[in-house]
């Protein structure tokens, strides 16, 4: 049997710190966990659906997958015990476990879940379908040989390697398909009903979904690995950091995740809380839709690039957020290349634009969710471009109508986040760099670099030669090699900022580890007896 893992992400040391200040009574149950957070993005809780990080989050408690990634990048078994990789593809043996349905977890169910994210074919259906994965060859792809063993052939587009951490992401989710099935309306594969219900075999069911409002888990008493240490787990919408900075202190949450900067700052040192600072190996992006008249001109992004105070924003307004970083991978990588000279440089960036043939500057829409740090980040850069003749009007929404803007094209500029799927250049930069047809037709919303409509056919390219390569050296040197096509393109995927996900933690909160896909699991979170 052989397995595959790499560790890298280097330090995921996550600076958990304990501070020191007088000692608060926590309001919460001994057994239940309360989370607050921004859920503005969690839109719906079908992982063949939903790729937004915080539903993210919620589902990897509710679902098992074949496989899945621990905090430092290893492939771990997950439903599958073990697994036999081959030139052909992988082969996998399924644990003995059941749904919270009662109903047994079988290769058929993995079939199924397999086929209806490729069938459903929304967004969270990319990272298959970009390595050869589709809705006409999922079938003849994906077969059970029996109740308990699972064949995958390889596309002939990726590596087993790869195709492990893609089957470790939370779109690849094993879903109940004897529960889902009897929910389908109009051909919908049970979407319309998954969306605001579960049917996994993971730690937690779902108990409750009300949007922008709360979340409850409740624990799935019949879990494989026995059941969880907390009987609830409840994630309150708490978009404003001062009310959750509050709630922290006065014990009313269990831990935040939605905190600015300032706020976060109040904890340090202070005694009873906690502070993780998990990287993501994402990005925030600004995007520019290269369908515009003077975004599609690649001296305008430039302009863009050097219109950014990178230094200043990292320092006032991202702080533990994010560090400046305009490479969309992140810098203690392997085969990471140094950020380009793209700094605040004014007469620069006007030069750029005069050369363009827009030395009068042109106005543009921002637009961007209303939460933390992206508003202030919005504000940020609308002052910093002014300076270069650029006006920026910002556009403020929530999840739902933000993102759709984005898979719609809807947008000048945009802010939004990634994350990376596997811990090494592929995992973090495929997003930014694989776009295989952009054609408006494709209607392809799922495909990052597609939303900005930038056609990158040379880079796409590479990106998929890199996917194939299986020589770890000369896949570093494709890795190389993509990072220096992207910068020299002038991207309109502009990553600004490394991203990380600051959360503050009550010290009572035991065995919590942030993990960098944000799919933290909270199956063994416990909660020390208080005084």
């Amino acid at each position: 049997m052989k397995h595959f893992s790499r560790s890298l992400f280097v330090g995921v040391a996550f600076c958990a710190l304990t501070l020191a200040a007088p000692s608060l009574k926590a309001a919460t149950p001994s057994d239940q966990l309360v989370i607050g957070t921004s859920l503005a993005q969690v839109l719906s809780l079908d992982p063949q659906q939903a790729t937004e990080a915080k539903a993210n989050e919620i589902m990897s408690n509710l679902y098992d997958r074949l496989v899945a990634s621990t905090p430092d990048g290893k492939i771990v078994p997950q439903l599958a015990e073990s697994w036999q990789v081959d030139d052909k593809g992988i082969t996998f043996k399924l644990r003995e476990a059941s749904f919270a349905s009662g109903n047994p977890v079988t290769s058929k169910d993995v079939v199924y879940s397999l086929g209806r994210l490729l069938k459903l074919d929304q967004a969270a259906a990319a990272n298959l379908k970009r390595v050869g994965y589709s809705k006409d060859n999922v079938d003849q792809l994906v077969k059970a040989i029996d109740d308990k063993t699972v064949r995958i052939e390889l596309s002939g587009d990726v590596t087993s390697e790869l195709l492990l951490y893609r089957l470790a992401m939370v779109i690849a989710s094993v879903v109940d398909s004897v529960e889902v099935q009897k929910h389908v309306a109009n051909d919908d594969y049970g979407n319309a009903w998954l969306r605001t219900h579960s049917a996994g075999s993971g730690p937690f069911t779902l108990n409750r979904w009300t949007p922008n409002e709360l979340v409850i888990l409740d624990a799935n008493k019949t879990y494989v690995a026995g059941p969880p240490k907390m009987r609830r787990v409840i994630v309150r919408h708490v978009p404003e950091s001062q009310v959750e900075r509050l709630m922290l202190e006065r014990g009313d949450i269990d831990i935040a995740s939605a905190l600015t900067a300032s706020d976060l700052a109040t904890f340090d040192n202070m005694k009873g809380f906690e502070i993780q600072r998990v990287p993501t190996g994402g990005f925030y992006v600004l995007s520019m839709n290269a369908g515009n008249k003077y975004l599609s001109n690649p001296k305008v992004r430039e302009a863009i690039a050097y219109g950014i105070d990178y230094q200043g924003i990292e320092k006032t307004i991202m702080g533990p957020y994010g560090r400046a970083r305009t490479v969309p991978v992140p810098v203690n990588f392997e085969y990471a290349i140094p950020s380009p000279d793209w700094h605040l440089d004014i007469a620069k960036a006007k030069e750029l634009l005069a050369e363009a043939g827009f030395k009068d500057g042109f106005t543009v829409n921002l637009k961007t969710i209303a939460q933390t740090p992206r508003i202030d980040l919005a504000t940020a850069i609308q002052a910093s471009l002014a300076q270069i003749g650029i006006k920026v009007d910002i556009q403020q929404g929530n999840g739902s109508d933000i993102i759709a803007a984005h898979r719609a094209r809807n947008f000048d500029l945009l802010i939004p986040q990634t994350g990376a799927y596997m811990p090494n250049v592929l995992g973090a930069m495929e997003q930014f760099a694989s776009n295989p047809d952009n054609s408006l037709e494709a209607n392809n919303a799922g495909n990052f670099v597609w939303r900005s409509a930038w056609d990158i056919p040379e880079l796409t390219g590479l990106t998929a030669k890199a996917s194939l390569e299986p020589d770890p050296k000369k896949r570093g040197e494709l890795y190389v090699e993509m990072q220096k096509m992207f910068v020299e393109q002038k991207p309109a995927v502009l990553p600004m900022f490394e991203r990380f996900e600051p959360i503050v933690l009550n010290s009572k909160v035991q065995g919590y580890v942030g993990h960098p896909s944000q799919t933290t699991r909270l199956e063994g979170v416990t909660k020390a007896e208080t005084d």
